[in-house]
């Protein structure tokens, strides 16, 4: 075989490995967060957008990173082996980099390594000339992102995956992003961005339905592993429900009534909440549960932050 043609395809491998575990319509979790707190920033000052990149930048790098190292954890747990194929999803599964050999384990450590890295440069340049109290949001963002595979919390693998995601997502980055912005902390900002963790929760929620055999066999207890498929679907009107109500709370604490845009995402939950309770076992397999699942917190930041941005 000719040799260019071989270091081209590996090449190509490597940044279709690259992508894959970049995951970006994954990352719309953390720019929801972001765009959700800069509504809200709006309604005090304007919005220094090349700030808002730099966060939004070190959170991506982050991801990336907790994405690569997740990657090899559960390759060598075997839950990506044990997936079957009518259990694959888009949305479900890993990554599959190392799976589906598009990585080397060197290769996909060396990703995470590298991203971390880049994430770390820009953070400290963030807390230096911008908001020094942002490193603490840094450090937990972090640790969060590393906990969420590795040892020694492994916290995906102990059944706090969900809980980790609910708070990285909805309150830390929300809040981080109106402090380097503002230089203030916001009881209320951290009201508004609960909703979204829960829903973002409620995403992870869906999506952990088709790797539960696998996750079982390999030992990742999660909360849907602990609870079982229907027990687990039972709870998932519970997350949107307490996501809602506190949503019709926010303007009673002082955001205008337009945030109640944010209510527009009632409909793919409810969907969701359908889907799930009518078939916990196989919804995934005939019902796009897990795109309304995704709409649905995209709503509530679209909705809720252009209300504010609006108003």
């Amino acid at each position: 075989m000719n040799p260019s043609v071989t270091a081209t395809r590996s090449q190509s491998d490597f940044w279709n490995g690259f992508w894959r575990l970049a995951a970006l319509k994954f990352s719309l979790t953390s720019l929801a967060s972001i765009y959700l707190a800069a509504g809200a920033v709006s309604l005090v000052q304007p919005v220094d957008l090349a700030w808002l990149l730099a966060t939004g930048f070190v959170i991506f790098m982050l991801e990336i990173a907790k994405n690569a190292s997740g990657d090899v954890y559960d390759y060598d747990s075997g839950t990506d082996l044990r997936i079957r194929p009518e259990d694959k999803t888009d949305f479900s599964g890993g990554r599959r980099v190392l799976v589906d050999d598009l990585l080397s384990r060197r290769e996909t450590w060396m990703i995470s390594v590298g991203t971390a890295l880049a994430g770390l440069v820009v953070g400290l340049a963030i807390v230096f000339w911008r908001e020094p109290a942002a490193l603490w949001f840094g450090v937990a963002g972090a640790v969060f992102a590393w906990s969420y595979h590795g040892p020694p919390l492994k916290l995906a693998y102990r059944g706090g995956g969900e809980l980790a995601v609910f708070v990285s997502y909805g309150p830390l980055i929300a809040v981080a992003t109106y402090l380097i912005q503002t230089h203030t902390l916001s009881g209320p900002v951290l009201w508004l961005s609960v909703p979204l963790g829960l829903m973002v929760a409620a995403f992870l929620w869906v999506n952990e339905f088709p790797d539960h055999d696998a996750d079982r066999a390999s030992g990742k207890r999660n909360l849907i592993v602990r609870l079982g498929k229907r027990s687990a679907a039972l709870l998932l009107p519970v997350i949107y429900g307490a996501a809602f109500v506190i949503t019709l709370a926010l303007p009673a604490i002082g955001f205008p009534s337009s945030v109640l845009w944010g209510m527009l995402s009632v409909v793919p939950a409810a969907y969701a909440c359908w889907a799930v309770l009518r078939d916990p076992e196989t919804f995934y397999r005939t019902k796009p549960v897990q795109p309304a699942a995704l709409v649905a917190f995209m709503l509530y930041a679209v909705g809720a932050g252009t209300g504010l941005f609006l108003s």
